[in-house]
């Protein structure tokens, strides 16, 4: 795994972590890399100040990159508990709610690239989960 500085053309840096290079340029290529504060798509790396290890320059040990991320999917877990998953319907569910059509409530599912950028130009409180989501009922 390698953690990337990454930055959107509005000016938003934040951390990427990828197994490798090429997995970042691939991502990016096919529109998968966007910026969780705007949802931009324009993403790129950014200057990055080198670590420097007080001892060895070590990376992450499997154990601890699964340990991590294990420990990312419980707090996901944790905040989607009591949320309804809305599946495809994220979009037009999360807009209604915002425009006073139906209750509010706490809501996940999918959303295109264009339609999260429209409901945050619009004013829609909306943000990207860490990691991905079956829909309920899957196997995990």
């Amino acid at each position: 795994m390698i953690l990337f500085d990454l930055a959107c053309a509005q000016g938003h840096v934040f951390e990427g972590w990828f197994g490798s290079s090429d997995d970042y340029e691939h991502q990016r290529a096919r529109g998968l890399v966007s910026c969780p504060m705007c949802g931009a798509g324009g993403v790129e790396k950014a200057v990055m100040a080198p670590r420097v290890a007080a001892k060895g320059n070590q990376a992450p040990s499997a154990a601890t990159v699964k340990a991590v991320l294990g420990a990312l999917a419980k707090a996901q877990a944790k905040a989607l508990e009591g949320s309804d998953y809305v599946g495809p319907r994220f979009a037009a569910e999360a807009r209604a709610m915002h425009e006073g059509a139906t209750p509010h409530r706490t809501i996940h599912g999918q959303a295109s690239l264009a339609e999260a950028r429209a409901l945050v130009e619009d004013g829609v409180p909306v943000a990207p989960l860490p990691l991905p989501v079956r829909p309920p009922g899957t196997d995990n």
